[in-house]
């Protein structure tokens, strides 16, 4: 690689936080020259987000960084202050966070961010400001731009969210764009709008550095692939040559678990490398584990368990325009049955669930549990209704009291269940835990001391602990390792067949849904456009949305056909 093109070196970088802490990335080495992508790979704890943040000065205050040599082009990275980094960071090196919610600040509308980064590293006047404001989310794919600058974080889709976030860390034309799981929150149609608009940022004096766990979304964007598992770069070369013929065994479980996410039916392997599955308690997958029984046992297979019918919800936009999020929307769910709900962002795929959930109220239509009207249902009546319709979010870690150890948490769910202080509520505890093959020595921690599979494993049992007939899984497995999606979808179906639980199932990611879901219903501007069994709909789709979604997917091909028995 010649010197004179490379604009970021890393040679034997070492990190770890505090004095006396192990360290967390191991003596990596890599470059990156202008005009090309390097994209790292692996699981949470791998190290390749801190191997991003230390590049871009936010590694955080106890991080002791070590390194032979760390450059941008002709600067040394190793011993600059804030102050320095604040005239790199944004303007030369741009960084595109995976957390849009947590990197957006709560206090200011998207167009004030995005206005922040160019009042810092351009000349723009204020009015200019707010002009290229409206064009870099534009650019970057959002509807209504004008509208959406002048709304605030939490007033803004996931997936809208993760578009103001490009568009602030492009806003400084940066020669490096470092993106941290940059389609992460995003559907088919985005996903592709946003990896076509990163490839047109490339250019002969720019670089980029992805981290992902979607190897689909690497083999689109990287030049060259970096493989990172426990500190380490266990696999480095051009992306034809790691991801279409692996070297590591490492590298084949990657692989052979993106196949198994996307695979209909399929099951992750069980013969994995050392640490690669996360049981969470070292038992194999399979453990028998009695099922947690219904209060009031089976409703009956043929009859409805839950059903939309003709629902409507409108909200009102700052411009105090009445926008319709959910218009007419109808389907049936029956014990068994996953039916997933696709769309883009703002589709109103979510807000389906919420009403589904009652934590809104219809504008219009009816939410029925079994044959009576949710929301006219007596005050017992309708508590009785929500304990046996459970949520499983995104991230559990914002739907968890940090405060909480894991039994605490399982405690308030069993409370609402009805199984009082003592024995009996500990006992039970432990046996959820059991259902989501965790070790219960995890009872005692809290959930920053989890990863984020046993997060979601957690998630899981506490939406389990009051015996629900409907579980409503809303983008369940979007934030996870490719592995641990596998493995969370492996357990999913598990408990569905053990406890004959129907679920709604709401996901951006295509691939998922084919994997899990029996039928389909697909969303756009509020609307269903197109439902049917999955397979059908996948085979033979008949609305052109549903067609442009389906083209829209990322897909990784490769010339390994026996990943999911390696």
């Amino acid at each position: 690689m010649s010197e004179a093109r490379r604009l970021i070196e890393v040679d034997n970088l070492r990190v770890r936080f505090g004095a006396d802490g192990p360290p967390v990335v191991k003596g990596i080495s890599f470059a990156i020259r202008r005009g090309e992508c390097l994209a790292l790979v692996g699981e949470s704890g791998s190290g390749k987000s801190v191997t991003a943040r230390t590049l871009v000065g936010l590694a955080g205050d106890n991080a002791r960084i070590e390194a032979n040599r760390l450059r941008f082009d002709d600067r040394d990275l190793t011993g600059l202050g804030e102050r320095d980094w604040r005239q790199i960071r944004g303007g030369r090196i741009g960084f595109v966070m995976q957390d849009a919610l947590g990197s957006l600040d709560p206090l200011r509308t998207a167009g004030r961010e995005i206005g922040e980064t160019l009042r810092l590293h351009t000349p723009l006047t204020a009015d200019q400001r707010d002009a290229r404001v409206v064009a870099l989310l534009d650019k970057v794919g959002v509807p209504e731009p004008a509208v959406r600058a002048r709304q605030y974080p939490h007033q803004l889709s996931g997936g809208l969210r993760q578009r103001a976030l490009i568009a602030s860390a492009i806003a400084g034309d940066p020669e490096l764009l470092l993106a941290d799981e940059p389609t992460t929150a995003l559907d088919a149609t985005v996903q592709a709008h946003v990896l076509r608009l990163l490839e047109s940022l490339r250019g002969p004096d720019r670089a980029m550095l992805v981290v992902s766990h979607d190897l689909a979304v690497v083999a689109r964007l990287a030049d060259r692939v970096a493989v990172m598992h426990a500190g380490v770069i266990v696999e480095q070369g051009p992306m034809r040559a790691v991801l279409h013929h692996p070297q590591h065994p490492y590298t084949r479980a990657l692989l052979a678990a993106h196949v198994a996410v996307h695979a209909h039916n399929a099951r992750l392997p069980a013969v994995r490398v050392r640490g690669f599955r996360e049981n969470g308690d070292g038992r194999p997958a399979d453990t028998a584990v009695a099922p947690f029984p219904r209060p009031d046992g089976d409703n009956g297979r043929g009859r409805p368990l839950l059903a939309a019918r003709g629902l409507v919800k409108n909200y009102v936009g700052p411009d105090a325009v009445t926008r319709a999020a959910v218009s007419d929307v109808s389907f049936v769910l029956r014990p068994g049955q996953t039916l997933g709900i696709v769309g883009e962002s703002g589709s109103g795929k979510t807000t389906t669930a919420r009403l589904m959930l009652g934590l809104e109220k219809p504008d219009g239509g009816a939410v029925e549990w079994g044959d009576r009207d949710f929301h006219a249902l007596p005050g017992k009546r309708q508590r009785d209704a929500r304990r046996r319709i459970q949520v499983v979010f995104q991230d559990p870690l914002a739907s968890f009291d940090p405060r909480y150890t894991v039994d605490k948490i399982l405690f308030e769910a069993l409370a609402v269940a009805g199984f009082k202080r003592g024995e009996k509520r500990l006992a039970r505890a432990r046996e959820l835990l059991a259902l989501v093959r965790l070790d219960p020595a995890l009872l005692s921690r809290r959930p920053l001391e989890l990863s984020g599979g046993q997060r979601q494993r957690v998630a899981i049992a506490r939406a389990l602990a009051t015996g629900p007939e409907v579980l409503v899984c809303d983008e369940p497995v979007s934030a996870l390792d490719v592995s641990v999606q596998a493995q969370i979808l492996d357990l999913l179906a598990d408990l569905k067949k053990r406890l004959d639980l129907a679920c709604l199932f709401i996901s951006h990611d295509l691939g998922v849904i084919y994997r899990v879901c029996d039928r389909i219903l697909v969303m756009k501007d509020g609307r269903v456009v197109e439902t049917g069994a999955v397979r059908e709909v996948f085979d033979r789709p008949q609305h052109p949305y549903t067609r442009t979604l389906l083209n829209a997917i990322p897909r990784l091909e490769t010339p390994e056909r026996n990943l999911l028995s390696a």
